[in-house]
């Protein structure tokens, strides 16, 4: 991945100039809001990494998606633009996340299962995954209906699968075998 350790890098640098000007919680946000809108938002990615769009038009574009934003990440992405590391502005986004949460002591779990977790699922799902980690825990619930039911549940290097798809692989192969 072309750029990660800049991104980190600049991830880092956020967080400690924002920590000292006590708004990591709104920072946070920002780029909370920036990775997403660089995901979801097709011709925002390509205009970031694209060659021939200029810096000085990716900065106008930039600043008028996120005017509302703070002013240490308008500072970021002035920074990005001027060193013309632009095109590392979601990668950066995603790490401050993911160092702010580790600042808090939060970990994050992906709940992947065949429908959406209702709310009384999810408060299962978060005293489990508090239970396994020691952490607070934030929940990210993926939608994928190839596993039929169940669900697989990652935090960090831990992943408990119990999904039906798995467990009739599991059968599968032990008919297999014998």
């Amino acid at each position: 991945m072309a750029g990660a350790r800049a991104a980190i890098r600049y991830a880092k640098a956020v967080l400690s100039l924002a920590s000292d000007r006590k708004s990591a919680e709104a920072v946070n946000n920002d780029m909370k809001l920036i990775a997403n809108t660089i995901v979801e938002s097709k011709d925002l990615s390509d205009t970031l990494q694209s060659p021939v769009i200029s810096s000085s038009v990716k900065k106008a574009v930039l600043l008028e998606v996120f005017k509302k934003s703070d002013k240490t990440t308008l500072s970021l992405i002035d920074t990005l633009v001027n060193n013309n590391r632009i095109d590392v502005l979601g990668q950066v986004a995603l790490k401050y996340n993911q160092l702010f949460d580790e600042s808090k002591g939060i970990e994050l779990a992906t709940v992947t299962t065949a429908i959406a977790l209702t709310a009384d699922l999810k408060k299962k799902v978060l005293a489990k995954a508090k239970e396994l980690t020691g952490k607070n825990v934030e929940v990210e619930n993926i939608i994928d209906e190839s596993i039929l039911g169940g669900f697989i549940l990652r935090i960090g290097d831990i992943q408990y699968n119990a999904s039906i798809a798995n467990q009739l692989n599991k059968l599968k192969r032990e008919f297999t075998l014998n």
